[in-house]
């Protein structure tokens, strides 16, 4: 696990309601790569995650949804037997936030 992941799985949450917590692309591209196999797509970023069965595809969901609840920051999630594609993005920005990329990392840790 990178010291980057850890650092950036640390940090909290900020309240977000206006575009000047939007982030630029060169910020969205640098912070991205701290966030191994997550994507960009579109205004958000993307990753599945895959399990062995439906119990641990839904542990997995649970604690997610712990995170979000925790963070106030809640992701788009899709959700099959065992896999779980979780999308994030700030909708009060109109794009990516600080918040997405703190949520993915606090997500990512909970996979290794």
């Amino acid at each position: 696990m990178s010291q980057q992941l850890q650092q950036l799985a640390s940090k909290k949450c900020k309240a977000c309601n206006d575009k000047s917590g939007k982030l630029s692309d060169a910020d969205v591209q640098t912070t991205l790569h701290r966030l191994p196999g997550w994507s960009l797509n579109e205004e958000a970023i993307v990753k599945t995650f895959g399990f062995k069965n439906y119990y641990e595809t839904m542990a997995f969901v649970n604690a997610v949804a712990w995170i979000a609840n925790r963070e106030d920051h809640h992701p788009d999630l899709t959700v099959s037997y065992n896999k779980c594609d979780v999308r994030y993005s700030t909708h009060s920005v109109g794009g990516l936030s600080e918040n997405d990329f703190i949520c993915a990392a606090k997500v990512e840790m909970l996979y290794l």
